[in-house]
């Protein structure tokens, strides 16, 4: 599996969206993640670039992850 270097996070009250890519622009993930589920899953991955979508819970989200 190629190692994810970007990923774009739609989020919502209770189920997020999780896309990764590689750096040559292929997908590598896209997964839905629950709330609970959000901090393990980027825990476990090297340091990337994220990308929120804008809206009132998106600087909570930047300052966990």
């Amino acid at each position: 599996m190629s190692e994810i270097v970007t990923i774009g996070l739609d989020i919502a009250k209770s189920v997020f969206q999780v896309h990764g890519v590689d750096a040559a622009g292929q997908v590598v993930v896209t997964r839905q993640l629950k709330r609970g589920q959000m901090l393990k899953f980027f825990a476990a991955l090297p340091p990337v670039l994220i990308g929120i979508e804008a809206c009132g819970t998106a600087h909570h989200w930047g300052r966990q992850l």
